[in-house]
């Protein structure tokens, strides 16, 4: 019976993280995409906040967002032995 409680409780911890990772990963990754698209979204929203970034460290925040995101759905969708 403790047995029981205590892997329904792993496996509960597993699917928690894996619902975490995957749903940070797909933030992150929206993140980039916006940071490397904002010339072609033509939002001015968007530009007042954002737009005034350098646009080298606009590139290379959203690409470690893209390699960070994808790295976090990997983690996320990886098989927990």
């Amino acid at each position: 019976m403790i047995n029981d409680y205590k892997e329904r409780q792993r496996k509960n911890a597993v699917l928690m993280r894996t619902i975490y990772n995957i749903t940070v990963g797909i933030l992150v990754l929206v993140i980039g995409v916006v940071m490397l698209s904002l010339d072609w979204l033509h939002s001015e929203t968007l530009n007042d906040y954002i737009g005034y970034l350098d646009p080298l460290l606009r590139y290379m925040f959203g690409g470690l967002c893209l390699i960070y995101g994808i790295f976090r759905l990997y983690r996320g969708i990886k098989k927990e032995f």
